[in-house]
């Protein structure tokens, strides 16, 4: 089964989970109180009253109560410490008891991300992923445009040219390097555990193969990810996806908002070509 084999592919080592686990888990708690909505706002809305300076001292001040020594690079992201928040949110909101930190993680999906596809509709949940792209700078030898947000709008746009009513082709083109602001040294497998359940199978392995492609170029791919590739009948849109990023690195190039963005692939799901009659 796919899911279960993006699951064993892309494990965290327990030891790190946990550490970043307790870490995040108590930097949420810290800023809960002062940003805890009413039960019925909108989790998109009240997640962005926690800006990345306070998210970063919360981290700070939260690895020095658990008595953990941890590098700036290896703390949590803000997305963990956000699933947090919605998790905590959620246990306010119905009652429901806290879960234990030493749960097993080997569990069908970890506790925060549950809560994150439970209480944010996944267009919210896309926008907390990207947003973060706009403070990734990008080497400017491969990235002459800026930051990653800008290079994932021009992907986006050259993908709705190529593919207008394709949804999923338009989401891994705007969400394939969302990655870049969680493990930059591996934003390919970080970018698909954050994705996992609010996107389609067909979505994750295109995102999941995108950089698959330079490798191949440059003849260092490894002949059974090229056999697996090369068979899959998704190959010619992983080709195409490839050529568009390759293509979206412009300098000054317009684009679209991410809201007007969302909005578009939104409005997807009312369009009458998707009529079955």
């Amino acid at each position: 089964m796919k899911h279960d084999r993006y699951r064993s592919k892309y494990r965290v080592p327990k030891a790190t989970q946990r550490l970043r686990g307790q870490i995040a888990l108590e930097a949420a708690r810290r800023i809960f109180p002062s940003i805890a909505p009413p039960d019925d706002a909108p989790a998109e809305n009240w997640l962005d009253a926690a800006g990345p300076n306070e998210l970063y001292l919360a981290k700070r001040k939260a690895a020095a109560v658990l008595g953990h020594r941890v590098r700036p690079g290896d703390l949590p992201s803000d997305e963990e410490i956000r699933e947090h928040l919605v998790a905590l949110w959620r246990g306010s909101t119905t009652g429901a008891e806290e879960v234990d930190e030493d749960q097993d993680e080997d569990e069908d999906e970890p506790r925060a991300a549950a809560s994150i596809a439970e209480h944010l509709d996944r267009f919210a949940s896309f926008r907390m992923r990207l947003l973060p792209l706009e403070s990734v700078k990008q080497n400017p030898k491969y990235h002459p445009e800026g930051d990653a947000l800008y290079h994932s709008l021009q992907v986006f746009e050259l993908a709705r040219d190529a593919r207008p009513y394709d949804e999923e082709f338009l989401l891994a083109a705007l969400l394939h390097d969302v990655g870049k602001a969680i493990d930059p040294q591996d934003h390919v497998r970080s970018g698909i555990e954050s994705l996992r359940g609010s996107v389609t199978e067909r979505t994750l392995w295109l995102i999941e193969h995108h950089m698959d492609l330079l490798a191949l170029r440059d003849g260092r791919l490894n002949q059974r990810v090229r056999r697996e590739i090369e068979a899959s009948e998704l190959f010619d849109d992983l080709k195409l996806l490839r050529e568009l990023d390759d293509a979206g690195r412009v300098p000054g190039q317009v684009v679209e908002t991410l809201d007007e963005v969302l909005d578009y692939i939104r409005g997807l799901e009312s369009e009458s070509y998707l009529d079955t009659e």
